[in-house]
């Protein structure tokens, strides 16, 4: 077992990269992928990405014909319902893709939500902890054989830049004795996916499994801020202005601008679907990375490891790679959604 240290590697990619870029010469043929959240915002890219690369993409959706419509008239995509703040959904979606494929050789999990109210599971978990860290531990659980019999497959998580906001409540995962803040639940659940990445790599490379944790970056008109802005036709004509106009790319100028004028070395870089979606896609080809895992990957490249006070708008935290807490959290994944995974 080796341990991939948390610095950068000589990538030849940075964070303008786009996904045709990233995925150029890169071929999937005969591969088969999973992509939960893959009809819609960075995820429909991923999906379009790997179908042009030649795999078999499989998306799982809470309303199947939703999905479908969303995704249009792409080949070699297949559709399957999965509702990850549900434990018996995710197993029937588990059961049918194992009745009906021998291996998987990539799961990518891009679902997620953000910044939601208050409500909770069937089994009292918190929705964001549920939907972005536990669905996605129960589905790898369920899906593990099939990871397995590929001989060399990767995870791939995403999680967000909140993780430099706080760590993991051990104490108090589920908000039951602290007051709820939506901004810490969400940067809570995505510390979790990181540590999730750790300890899932540490345990499965021995089976030939690799996993990473993807920050795609800013990428402003997506759906996941559909509980920010609750209003679908706004968002619909923010994700056009942002990435079909490039507003995005304005908006990175005038920032990289005023921190030149004001000394600074960092500033707030939008992306667009093809930017963000590079970075997914990065971490889940790139050759780069074959003999790599357990990792923070941002801007097509593995992160920095930082200080917990640091002011720096980049980098992985101590809490969300520390090996004692991904231990810690793995089993707190097993508790809180009944669920062994037992591959020590």
């Amino acid at each position: 077992m080796t341990k991939t240290p948390q610095q950068p590697i000589n990538s030849p990619f940075t964070m303008k990269a786009t996904s045709k870029q990233v995925m150029k010469n890169i071929n999937l043929e005969g591969k088969t992928v999973i992509v939960t959240g893959g009809y819609s915002g960075i995820g429909l890219q991923v999906t379009k990405s790997l179908v042009r690369a030649g795999a078999n993409v499989i998306v799982p959706a809470r309303t199947i014909d939703k999905a479908k419509n969303a995704v249009g008239n792409l080949h070699n995509v297949e559709f399957g319902e999965l509702d990850l703040m549900n434990g018996k959904s995710i197993q029937q979606f588990a059961e049918n893709f194992n009745r009906h494929h021998e291996q998987l050789d990539l799961l990518i999990e891009c679902a997620g939500i953000m910044f939601a109210p208050l409500r909770r599971d069937q089994r009292g978990n918190e929705s964001q902890l549920s939907t972005n860290y536990l669905g996605h531990f129960q589905l790898t659980n369920y899906l593990y054989s099939a990871l397995k019999k590929a001989g060399n497959a990767r995870v791939v998580i995403v999680t967000s830049r909140a993780q430099s906001w706080n760590g993991v409540d051990f104490d108090d995962p589920n908000f039951v004795r602290r007051e709820y803040d939506a901004h810490v639940a969400y940067a809570q659940s995505k510390s979790a996916d990181i540590l999730f990445a750790v300890e899932l790599d540490r345990r499965a490379q021995k089976d030939g499994i690799r996993a990473f944790a993807v920050h795609p970056g800013l990428v402003p008109g997506t759906g996941l801020g559909r509980f920010v802005n609750r209003n679908a036709q706004l968002q619909k004509f923010l994700g056009f202005v942002m990435n079909d106009l490039q507003l995005t790319r304005a908006i990175s100028t005038k920032n990289s601008v005023e921190a030149r004028l004001h000394g600074q070395t960092e500033y707030d870089y939008f992306k667009n679907v093809h930017q963000g979606a590079a970075d997914i896609l990065w971490a889940a080809t790139s050759p780069l990375l074959n003999d790599k895992g357990g990792v923070f990957i941002e801007d097509s490249n593995i992160g920095t490891a930082v200080d917990a006070n640091s002011n720096s708008k980049f980098g992985a935290r101590p809490w969300s790679i520390d090996s004692q807490q991904a231990t810690d959290l793995w089993k707190l994944g097993e508790k809180l959604s009944g669920v062994k995974f037992d591959i020590e």
